[in-house]
């Protein structure tokens, strides 16, 4: 519909008179008339074999979409045709923001909120995401190590533009006594996405480990049946989140090794349980390995090295170490007492651009 403006003086900084009025598209673009010539209007997108007369430049309403081309390339046949509007894709907010190439990736070391701003690219509200619980502690007088924080991992999930709130689980305190386990950690939560914290490591008088995300070693002992490792998965998840601690020594002078997130703890022997190992994963760009158990305590003289941010083991010599912050590993099984479980940790990452 046609509007009429009357006035008395119109005065322009060109000095012409002329006044336009400029507004959106609206509808499938079929009722712009009066365009100019280098302007092609069609029902559809212009293809390689689209060969205008007017060359480079050349513009291309598609009436259906509204959406507008400009010809990039004038070669016959295999013409290059690009969008006047970008592709807007994914950004978003929350946690430590890097970048990896065309990717954002955000490292939540503490709790927080993930709040997406989704773009129109075709692949633009899908996130990968990484979720490890707090690792468990390990126990007290020749003990276990304690599990590794449940670790969970995918790609492809969905997002709208929402806050999600992110939980990072603390790991779990070191048993201080050989009557009390190590304690177990917190879980992780992204979503609906949750990692069930490590389990911790047993302790002289109270042996067994504790179930968890990756399960506590068992401490040592001569009484059969009671220095068993504590279950891993314990989310029951599929994939799995963890495995097993492993089983206290025979004797009384070395405990097992605590589950982590890519193999079981090792059992108790001639010398202390080594921890079970963790999983690799570049989410953040590089090669990261995350989520090791804490290894067994030992009267022998002997201490083992945690693997993938689990805790050393204590001996006579010195004490059990903590896992590694931001890696969910488990504590250190001590000699006296345990050390505490490491923090969990949540990354997202989504393309950008």
């Amino acid at each position: 519909m046609a509007s009429t403006i009357k006035v008395d003086t119109v005065t322009t900084p060109d000095g012409t008179g002329n006044i336009t009025f400029s507004r959106p598209i609206v509808g499938d673009g079929s009722n712009l008339t009066n365009l100019p010539a280098e302007i092609t209007k069609q029902s559809t997108d212009p293809t390689i074999s689209t060969n205008p007369a007017g060359g480079v430049g050349t513009v291309f309403l598609n009436t259906t979409s509204g959406e507008m081309f400009s010809l990039t390339d004038a070669t016959a046949g295999a013409n290059v045709w690009s969008s006047v509007v970008p592709v807007t894709y994914m950004s978003g907010m929350g946690g430590t923001i890097t970048t990896d190439g065309d990717f954002k990736v955000h490292t939540f070391n503490s709790s927080g909120t993930f709040t997406p701003a989704l773009g129109d690219a075709g692949d633009g509200d899908f996130v990968e995401y990484l979720v490890i619980a707090g690792g468990g502690g390990g126990g007290s007088a020749r003990a276990g190590g304690g599990g590794a924080g449940g670790y969970r991992t995918a790609t492809g999930f969905s997002v709208t533009n929402t806050g999600y709130t992110v939980t990072i689980g603390a790991g779990g305190a070191g048993s201080a006594s050989n009557s009390a386990k190590g304690a177990n950690g917190a879980n992780s939560v992204f979503s609906t996405i949750t990692s069930t914290a490590g389990g911790g490591g047993g302790s002289n008088s109270s042996r067994p480990g504790a179930a968890g995300g990756s399960g506590g070693g068992g401490a040592s002992t001569t009484t059969v049946g009671t220095k068993v490792g504590g279950a891993g998965n314990a989310g029951s998840f599929s994939p799995v989140e963890g495995y097993a601690g492993g089983t206290g020594a025979d004797s009384i002078t070395v405990g097992a090794g605590g589950g982590g997130a890519g193999a079981v703890g090792q059992a108790g022997g001639s010398g202390a349980g080594a921890s079970g190992a963790g999983r690799s994963s570049s989410i953040s760009g590089s090669s990261v390995a995350r989520g090791g158990g804490g290894s067994g305590g030992s009267d022998s003289g002997t201490s083992l090295a945690g693997l993938d941010g689990g805790g050393t083991g204590g001996d006579t010599g010195g004490a059990p170490t903590a896992g590694t912050a931001s890696k969910g590993g488990g504590g250190g099984g001590g000699n006296t007492s345990g050390a505490a479980g490491g923090s969990g940790v949540v990354i997202i990452r989504y393309k950008f651009q």
